[in-house]
């Protein structure tokens, strides 16, 4: 393949090339590219928003270059302070170790394994010491620092910035350094730790990586980043059914977000999508295809498929579990509000669960979904409740 055609495949969904024209020379050397990526093992589940990234690093691998997949086991004991209003709590040896392992076994959905390095960052942290460790900071600025808008932001409001934050974009440089990385990949929010990257290798005598930004995904409320920590992703080990009806759930316009960022369909045959959907097809059944390729990519395109029926069963056809159960709820004349009724109903364990869910369009009334959250049941209300995709209840008010 020429240099052309692969920055052409690479420039497909990145956000920014810091220097293209670095990228363009180190391509027509004809030899493979050490690429890396770092990820801090802070919970244990992927989820489609690590994909993004993921799926870049599976077509440098496509195109012969050899993918450095590190797992942050020693930065995740600092904790990631990228976009955090204050600081972030360090994670146990045992929780990194435990999480690490879940995402080898994760990550290979989609990667190569036989053409894929795992590195821990902990194999050269480790024998830095301490003196290295000050030598290390040594190479930047408090001043620099503080150019970092989150670092800046919590400056000046007067949250507390713990010094050994300050290691950590100093951390994630010198793991390019110890990798002699040529590319290295990161989320926008990871831009400024990624040229610290750059800064390294040039002090250190090595070439310094070209800089690839990822866009963030949003999550399914279509706002926030995709979060476990905000329920609002969806997990790659997610099962079928679960993961079909998530994808159902996100709005027709984040829907063509998805396609750009997770789809593998080529450009043209996604803007012919959204040519389809423009003069008259139904955005629903659109997404349909999103969801079964996502499905069949993480699971088998026999199981996507029956996972389509199945939410055709359940949401069109009205069908529901057999044995659901049936929550009686008393009301004066001004009817019960929609969040005390799934309270009440056991669906959630609270009214702001409640409020949350239903702006993440994880709640259904008779198969539609909720989006009026100042919602009032009134008496003689009797409908099937859904919240996300197991929890449902048969509600009554009297």
């Amino acid at each position: 393949m020429s240099v052309g055609e692969s920055l052409e495949i690479i420039r497909r969904g990145t956000d920014e090339i810091l220097v293209e024209a670095e990228l363009e020379k180190k391509l027509a050397r004809a030899k493979p590219l050490r690429v890396k990526a770092g990820f801090d093992p802070t919970a244990p589940d992927l989820h489609l928003g690590h994909t993004v990234l993921i799926n870049k690093l599976r077509q440098f691998q496509d195109l012969g270059h050899e993918i450095l997949f590190l797992i942050g086991d020693f930065t995740g004991m600092i904790g990631d302070p990228t976009g955090k209003s204050q600081t972030r709590p360090p994670l146990t040896p045992e929780e990194v170790r435990g999480n690490a392992m879940t995402y080898q076994e994760q990550v290979f959905k989609i990667l190569d394994a036989d053409r894929t390095r795992v590195v821990f960052n902990s194999e050269w942290m480790n024998g830095l010491g301490a003196a290295g460790m000050v030598q290390l900071a040594a190479r930047h600025t408090v001043a620099r620092m503080l150019e970092r808008d989150d670092f800046s932001k919590r400056y000046k409001s007067g949250q507390p910035i713990a010094i050994h934050e300050f290691l950590y974009p100093l951390i994630q440089g010198w793991d390019s350094v110890a990798l002699q990385a040529d590319v290295e990949l990161g989320g926008t929010d990871q831009k400024f730790n990624l040229l610290v990257g750059r800064q390294l290798q040039e002090a250190e005598g090595q070439e310094p990586q070209v800089v690839l930004t990822m866009p963030i995904l949003e999550g399914l409320d279509g706002i926030q980043k995709m979060s476990k920590s905000l329920g609002n992703y969806i997990g790659i080990t997610d099962a079928p059914d679960e993961m079909f009806g998530k994808i159902m759930s996100i709005s027709d316009d984040l829907m063509w977000r998805y396609f750009e960022l997770l789809s593998f369909r080529g450009l043209d045959e996604i803007a012919d999508l959204r040519d389809r959907v423009a003069d008259g097809a139904n955005p629903r059944d659109v997404k349909f295809d999103l969801a079964r390729e996502l499905v069949g990519r993480f699971h088998s395109t026999v199981e996507a498929a029956r996972a389509q029926q199945n939410f055709v069963d359940r949401f069109q056809k009205g069908v529901v579990p057999q044995d659901i159960e049936i929550a009686v709820l008393r009301s004066g004349d001004s009817g019960i509000p929609i969040a005390n009724a799934l309270r009440d109903a056991g669906l959630v364990s609270s009214t702001s669960e409640a409020m949350r869910m239903i702006k993440q369009g994880a709640v259904r009334l008779d198969g539609e979904r909720l989006e009026d959250r100042a919602r009032v049941l009134d008496v003689g209300t009797d409908l099937i409740c859904q919240v996300g995709k197991r929890r449902f209840a048969r509600i009554r008010v009297e």
